[in-house]
């Protein structure tokens, strides 16, 4: 087993350990502190539960499980903040994804790879793709604002009838992105997606020369454990957003830091490590492939997703994000799409997308008040 899979199965220590604290009453702050630790290792067994899956139902089958399952902490987390009416949350938590992967997780894997590799090629074909759909994110999640800044006296349900009709299109978008992928021009994206390296009870499992795995998963065992894991998640999750509210203003963050900064880096930690750990191999193609599929994923399919779920559940929900996330969101997708298209990388195009982070970071820190939409 390796270290990060031995350092994962450690913080599964943190989930008895949480619950004792909420039940306890303890301190906010250190409840918002140990679910944090215990969501961890949870988001990353989902992710490991759902690799080994795969292995069994196949490429086609395994890569729509990998799609729907991705970011299952992170949906998970938004549903229950947004049953909760937290809803300026749960849309910086949505902007903070996208510029988390684009910025910190794609200039993470550019800077190590490039240090130990002078130059490092992924397909450029893909990259130009990815950055047409995450073009029209970022369009999509422009209108429904400039809709409401340029109209006087709008109503809230016709930004509402705005939200859902554009989520719907984001879907569909989505579904057929899956269609692309894994069906008509799979040949574009095969970069073994079996070397993320799983964890499981054998150790790393070993690819033969064909990319097949070595090892037979238990399907039965790796079923429970993604049911399992998920359902913790829930669990965790409610304690997450109990002590939220409570647990940042002991910190002095705003709400909107913590959405934008905090809740993405957790929900996405297990990962985010997959995708640097693969850059280090000079396995780019994969890399991207995790940090800019990551990011598609919340734009076009969890984003429209919680707004559908929103209106089932009555939390409406928009698309009338804060015109500062939108900011940030363009920023990430120029500077990363501008970094990716040529196909190549190095370590000091990493260094600019970090940079590009840190800026956007010290700008949400002192960023003194959620923008009510």
């Amino acid at each position: 087993m390796s270290i990060k899979n031995i350092v994962f199965a450690v913080l599964l220590i943190f989930v008895p350990i949480s619950f004792t604290a909420h039940y306890l009453q303890w301190d906010p702050l250190v409840q918002f502190g140990l679910t944090c630790l215990a969501i961890l290792p949870l988001a990353a067994w989902i992710g490991a539960a759902t690799e080994e899956i795969a292995v069994v139902v196949g490429p086609s089958l395994g890569g729509l499980l990998n799609a729907t399952f991705g970011n299952a902490a992170e949906l998970i987390i938004a549903v229950v903040a947004l049953r909760a009416g937290l809803i300026d949350v749960v849309k910086a938590s949505l902007t903070g994804s996208i510029v988390c992967n684009l910025l910190l997780v794609m200039g993470l894997s550019m800077f190590l790879g490039g240090l130990r590799y002078k130059e490092q090629n992924f397909q450029s074909v893909v990259a130009r793709t990815n950055a047409s759909a995450m073009n029209l994110a970022v369009i999509a999640l422009l209108m429904p604002a400039a809709v409401n800044f340029t109209s006087v006296g709008i109503e809230e349900a016709t930004l509402q009838k705005i939200s859902i009709a554009v989520a719907i299109v984001l879907i569909l978008v989505y579904l057929l992105t899956l269609l692309f992928s894994m069906k008509t021009h799979s040949f574009l994206y095969d970069v073994g997606l079996a070397d993320v390296g799983s964890v499981h009870p054998e150790g790393e499992a070993e690819v033969d020369a064909d990319g097949h795995t070595s090892h037979r998963p238990n399907l039965v065992l790796w079923v429970s454990v993604l049911l399992g894991a998920t359902a913790f998640v829930a669990a965790e999750s409610e304690l997450l957003v109990g002590s939220l509210e409570a647990a940042t203003e002991q910190l002095g963050l705003t709400q909107l830091f913590t959405g934008v900064i905090v809740l993405p880096i957790i929900g996405n930690a297990a990962e985010n490590l997959a995708a640097v750990t693969v850059a280090t191999k000079n396995k780019m193609d994969l890399s991207l492939s995790v940090a800019v599929g990551a990011s598609l994923q919340v734009a076009l399919f969890v984003a429209p997703l919680l707004v559908l779920i929103g209106w089932f559940i009555g939390q409406p929900m928009d698309l009338n994000f804060n015109p500062f996330e939108l900011v940030a969101v363009a920023v990430a997708v120029l500077i990363a799409n501008s970094i990716s298209s040529d196909g190549r990388s190095n370590w000091f195009e990493g260094v600019l997308l970090l940079a590009t982070y840190i800026i956007v970071g010290i700008a949400f820190f002192f960023h003194p008040v959620v923008v009510s939409t």
